[in-house]
């Protein structure tokens, strides 16, 4: 995938650097940044979920159920007719099954991100907004306040952890925010009890 080719690249850019061709060490930075690879693990895991996501074939199943019930009002009167016409105007299988996947088949289960504040200071390098959802897992990450600036930072990160498999978080990040909350100023036991 996006990956092996960038490894090739990252190979082809390393051989230029020894030569030291203009703009080639800037180029090869660039590809090594861990902000570039976690965007490209971001990349690929998206387009695979995207190739498996499963998709209803319908979205209205009860709409459906109702049209083959008429249709076999038509049908010739047999045992297994009946049993079927039965099965399809019972309330459990109309009001709970039917009614279940209409439901699930219309809602987006796809996570929506907050929007960008608007009083972001220009003065910053950079900022990414992380979306990390933990389901009762712990996050795989230690944080501290920094002992000169007295930020809360991501002090180290657990290799197999949340915060590591999923490429976003690294020693050193700053948080700003977590779940909505300005983090400015609280103790790191504090912050721990908003992850």
């Amino acid at each position: 995938g996006v990956s092996h080719v960038l490894t090739l690249a990252l190979q082809e850019l390393s051989l230029l650097c020894k030569r030291d061709v203009n703009g080639v060490g800037m180029l090869y930075e660039l590809l090594r940044s861990h902000w570039l690879q976690a965007l490209l693990k971001i990349y690929e895991c998206l387009q695979q979920y995207l190739g498996k996501r499963p998709a209803p074939v319908t979205l209205q199943a009860r709409a459906l159920s109702r049209e083959v019930v008429e249709l076999l009002h038509e049908a010739p009167p047999s045992g297994e007719v009946k049993e079927l016409r039965r099965l399809l105007r019972s309330p459990h299988f109309k009001a709970a099954l039917l009614s279940a996947h209409d439901t699930v088949a219309q809602k987006d289960f796809e996570p929506t991100l907050p929007p960008l504040p608007d009083n972001i200071p220009e003065n910053e390098e950079a900022m990414r907004i992380v979306c990390l959802v933990k389901n009762n897992q712990p996050l795989g990450a230690t944080i501290k306040r920094h002992e000169i600036t007295g930020d809360i930072t991501v002090a180290r990160v657990i290799h197999g952890g949340l915060a590591d498999r999923s490429g976003l978080l690294y020693a050193g990040d700053k948080l700003v925010e977590v779940n909505g909350v300005p983090v400015e100023g609280l103790d790191p036991e504090q912050v721990i009890n908003i992850l």
